[in-house]
């Protein structure tokens, strides 16, 4: 059964991907036909609570190989699709997303009790913190106070896939008190976007740098940069990838808690964009075979939607900071035409291998 529930939930969690793009098109600015009025306002739920949520929870799932384990994407994949359905299905969507972030964190629990390890601890807490924001949103209060949340959920479960595919590397004697230094500064900083938002998020900024910090310092990815073909692009976009981890924390302690307005598509952004989409880019060799059971064929042009996407995005955050519109647009548009490109390569080599064995 878990051969089919694998390709259907990736497939449904892609469809939510793309719909979601163009929602944030929205959302941007651009005056463009929309499915449902709800769609522009959706755009961060479904982003991170229902695609995210889906597609890391799916790769769990697989881990695990426990079939019920399933529940949690599927589900997360059910309440994207109830969002785009109707407003009216608006509270429900938001509590079957907190069903599913509750099941994702059974799937955990089981994971640390088969494996107790720091990277299977840190993939709990990140699942924690997916499910208090969605509790967060779910009860009524407004997105940014449940957003600070969520990047903590894809923060933390991308470093715990670092520290797992890094373990057996010799880390220096300081490494790793350094990096329950940033967590518990990371943790408090969570509490007070609660308590004191402003000081929270500038706190939270704080965590966030050290991850950036300690990523950048101890990731294998600075050795196998020095190495060719697909391990070196894995590396580039590792690399690059904390570099905008860093800069959106920098601004984060520089522009603290804000509703709304373009300092704050800056402080989102650089995460959730140039961070966790270039962990994406360079992760989907390794995740997609894991769910799907089918290799990757790299190309080299691979290379040409990181690049787009770096280069959009530098014009989206100058847009941003700077208060120039165009740029913003148009950067906004590029960061999804780059992701698109990077899904029709991914499709292609995957389509290519499979023509290629059965001739």
């Amino acid at each position: 059964m878990t051969k089919y529930l694998r390709p259907l939930s990736l497939a449904s969690s892609i469809i939510i991907l793309l719909v979601t793009l163009w929602a944030a098109l929205l959302r941007l600015g651009w005056d463009w036909p929309t499915f449902t009025p709800q769609l522009a306002g959706m755009h961060g739920p479904l982003m991170i609570a229902s695609f995210f949520g889906a597609l890391i929870a799916l790769e769990r799932a697989v881990a695990l190989g426990k079939t019920w384990a399933y529940l949690s994407p599927i589900t997360a994949v059910l309440a994207g699709f109830m969002m785009l359905a109707s407003g009216s299905l608006l509270v429900p969507a938001a509590w079957l997303l907190v069903l599913s972030s509750a099941l994702y964190l059974l799937v955990g629990a089981a994971v640390v009790q088969r494996q107790p390890a720091i990277f299977t601890w840190l993939l709990e807490a990140g699942v924690l913190t997916l499910l208090i924001g969605n509790v967060i949103w779910a009860l009524g209060y407004p997105i940014f106070m449940a957003v600070w949340w969520w990047v903590a959920f894809l923060v933390l479960t991308i470093t715990a896939e670092r520290l797992e595919l890094g373990r057996l590397q010799r880390l220096p004697a300081y490494a790793f008190p350094a990096f329950y230094a940033v967590s518990a500064i990371t943790g408090i900083g969570l509490l007070l976007t609660w308590l004191i938002p402003d000081a929270g998020v500038r706190v939270l900024g704080l965590g966030m740098l050290g991850y950036a910090v300690w990523l950048g310092r101890f990731d294998i990815a600075r050795r196998t940069i020095r190495q060719t073909g697909l391990p070196q692009f894995i590396a580039i976009c590792l690399l690059s990838g904390y570099a905008w981890l860093g800069l959106g924390a920098v601004l984060m302690m520089f522009y603290g808690q804000i509703p709304a307005g373009p300092p704050y598509d800056a402080m989102l952004h650089t995460i959730f964009v140039g961070f966790v989409f270039a962990m994406i880019f360079g992760h989907a060799p390794i995740i997609f075979p894991a769910v799907l059971g089918l290799p990757i064929n790299y190309t080299p042009k691979m290379y040409w939607p990181l690049l787009l996407l770096v280069l959009s995005l530098i014009m989206r955050i100058v847009g941003d900071v700077a208060l120039i519109r165009s740029l913003r647009l148009w950067g906004g548009l590029l960061n999804a035409l780059a992701i698109l490109i990077f899904l029709v390569i991914t499709a292609r080599g995957i389509i290519q291998l499979k023509l290629s064995e059965r001739a």
